[in-house]
């Protein structure tokens, strides 16, 4: 993954097609431009990390499994954070209307798991509910940015700590949505 060794500025089409053991024509047949196949790889990532929380979910794992699945699914190999978290940020309009179309698959599958477990919710409408789980999202995908930034991914402690971390967070908001 070039893009998660290297960031996403420092990687060429032609680095990408020496790396795939492709001609940039066999390159441009599947993407229009470089940000195109970044947008692709951080749509295979967002599926992969889906499939796993959905079937965990599916199976009846409470909320902190679900939680730490989604997080090991990003940080178990540290290149899926950066690439989902790290280089790639913002770094063009198709690539931040992906980022945010995850954000919101992720708040909508958090309002469907506290909707099927009848969560305790204050009388909260969809929409509040909508909102404080975008929040939630929003902090989880924040704590994993700032572990990147400060922590080696390949310390199992500093991943303990980030799963910890995560774990608490989501626990604070839980608890925190039957108070109105």
């Amino acid at each position: 993954m070039l893009f998660a060794e290297q960031g996403y500025a420092n990687t060429s089409i032609e680095q990408i097609c020496q790396h795939a053991y492709v001609g940039t024509k066999g390159f441009y047949e599947i993407f229009d431009s470089r940000e195109a196949c970044y947008v692709a790889l951080l749509q295979g990532v967002t599926e992969r990390t889906e499939a796993l929380v959905s079937t965990r979910f599916a199976a009846g794992a409470d909320e902190l499994a679900l939680v730490e699945t989604f997080a090991r699914a990003l940080v178990d190999d540290h290149r899926i954070a950066q690439v989902a978290f790290g280089h790639g940020m913002a770094v063009a309009p198709a690539t931040e209307r992906e980022r945010r179309a995850n954000r919101r698959w992720a708040a909508e599958f958090v309002v469907r798991m506290w909707q099927s477990r009848d969560v305790p919710v204050g009388g909260r409408s969809e929409a509040e509910l909508q909102r404080l789980a975008t929040g939630l999202i929003g902090g989880m995908f924040d704590l994993i940015a700032d572990w990147l930034l400060d922590s080696d991914p390949a310390d199992a402690d500093a991943v303990d700590a980030l799963l910890r971390d995560l774990g608490a967070f989501y626990s604070v908001v839980r608890a925190g949505l039957a108070d109105v």
